[in-house]
């Protein structure tokens, strides 16, 4: 239930920002400087995102201050967990 929530607000406020390709979500990682990411939404249901999107809700909740879903890892890690994901 919680990932519905984070995603209808990330989708709702991505509509003010560059728009997203269907079936795609905006993602946002880094310590200090955020880079934005475009993901497959498809990888939502992978176990090792789940484990990222649970540490986005306990550390940002529900509130996403980029206008998409802003998740606490660097961008070697999204990049690495991506690049995987895109082989299977």
């Amino acid at each position: 239930m919680a990932i519905h929530q984070i995603l209808r607000r990330s989708s709702s406020s991505e509509k003010r920002s560059v728009e997203v390709p269907k079936g795609h979500l905006a993602v946002y990682v880094g310590q200090n400087e955020k880079k934005r990411f475009v993901i497959p939404l498809s990888y939502l249901n992978h176990p090792s995102f789940q484990e990222l999107l649970f540490h986005a809700e306990e550390e940002f909740g529900f509130h996403h201050p980029m206008g998409g879903l802003t998740i606490p890892c660097s961008e070697y890690l999204l990049a690495d967990l991506t690049s995987r994901l895109s082989r299977t």
